[in-house]
C-alpha cells in the first residue's frame, strides 16, 4: 500500500472547493526573503515571479489582496521566542530595506499590509476581521516559506472556517524537501492544491 493509499483510506485529501468570494494572501514576499544572501534561496524567486500575474489578475476582478511583513521594533522589544530561534529576523524592521515587499508585488491603495511578529498570518493580526469584513469564503495564498509562515497561516486560515486553496507555483521556499513534504501535507488535510491557471479557472466559473 502507498502513502497516498493510507491517507486516502482514511479519509484525507478531499477538496474543500472554491467559494463565491476569494481574496489573495501573500505572505512575506519582502526584499530579505527575495535575496539568497539573506533568508531566500530555493524557488522562493520563481514563486514571486508566478505571483506577478496572479496578483493581476485578481486585482482586474476586484478580488480583495492582503500582504505580510515580518516586522520588529527597532530596539527588539518586542521580540519573542520566534526570535530567539531565528534571530536574524531582528532586521526585519519598519524601516530596513529587508522588510519592504518586493517592488513587483508593491501594494496599491485598498490592499492591506499585515504586519506580524510571528509565523501566522492570522496569529494577533486584523487579517481575519477583515476578511469577514469583506465577506471572504476563500483563502488563496502565496508567499514563503512553504514550510514555515506559509504553512502557519494555512493552518489558521483552515481554522477560521476559510476554504483555503495554496496556489502551488506561487508558494516557495529555501530548500526543495521542506517545500514538497510541506505542499503534500496541506494538501491532504488543511487546503486544495492548485496552480495559476485552475485556480483561474475556478475563479472565473465563479
Amino acid at each position: 500500500m502507498s502513502e497516498l493509499d493510507v491517507y486516502a483510506r482514511q479519509g484525507f485529501g478531499n477538496s474543500a472547493g472554491m467559494g463565491k468570494a476569494p481574496a489573495l494572501l501573500i505572505v512575506d514576499f519582502v526584499n530579505g526573503f527575495a535575496d539568497p544572501a539573506v533568508f531566500g534561496g530555493g524557488n522562493i524567486g520563481a514563486a514571486i515571479a508566478a505571483t506577478v500575474p496572479m496578483l493581476a489578475f485578481c486585482r482586474e476582478r476586484g478580488i480583495p489582496v492582503a500582504h505580510t511583513r515580518v516586522v520588529y521594533a527597532a530596539d527588539g522589544t518586542d521580540a519573542g521566542v520566534f526570535a530567539r530561534k531565528a534571530p536574524g529576523l531582528l532586521r526585519l524592521t519598519e524601516d530596513s530595506p529587508l522588510s519592504q515587499i518586493v517592488p513587483e508585488l508593491a501594494p496599491v491603495p485598498g490592499e492591506l499590509v499585515v504586519r506580524k511578529l510571528g509565523a501566522s498570518a492570522f496569529f494577533e493580526t486584523q487579517l481575519a476581521s477583515w476578511l469577514r469584513f469583506k465577506r471572504v469564503d476563500t483563502l488563496l495564498v502565496a508567499g514563503c516559506t512553504t514550510s514555515g509562515c506559509v504553512r502557519a497561516s494555512v493552518v489558521d486560515s483552515l481554522q477560521h472556517n476559510f476554504r483555503t486553496v495554496v496556489l502551488t507555483e506561487c508558494v516557495g521556499d529555501r530548500a526543495q524537501g521542506p517545500h514538497e513534504a510541506n505542499l503534500f501535507d496541506m494538501g491532504q488535510k488543511y487546503a486544495d492544491l492548485m496552480d495559476n491557471a485552475a485556480a483561474m479557472a475556478a475563479i472565473r466559473a465563479g
